[in-house]
């Protein structure tokens, strides 16, 4: 039979105590805040690239005006004293 510990600690109990069932990881409930709410990945990126849609929008606006035709360039150079 194993002598108890003059200290009270028992290492079987807080091994059991601090398991997580999932990862192992003691400190996955403290931690698990960073990644929930604001702090999600989605959250965090939303802002990296702000305007980025609108200047896309515009962009694609002027390459469909451009393939079409509606921008019309005349090239700049007119010499009206043929």
């Amino acid at each position: 039979m194993a002598r108890p510990s003059i200290t009270g600690f028992d290492p079987k109990k807080l091994a059991a105590a601090s398991a997580n069932s999932t990862t192992g990881d003691p400190w996955a409930r403290r931690e698990q805040w960073r990644y929930t709410g604001p702090f999600t990945r989605f959250q965090r990126f939303k802002g990296a690239f702000p305007g980025l849609g609108i200047a896309t929008v515009a962009f694609s606006a002027y390459l469909a005006a451009e393939h079409f035709g509606l921008l019309q360039d005349d090239g700049g150079h007119h010499d009206e004293t043929a």
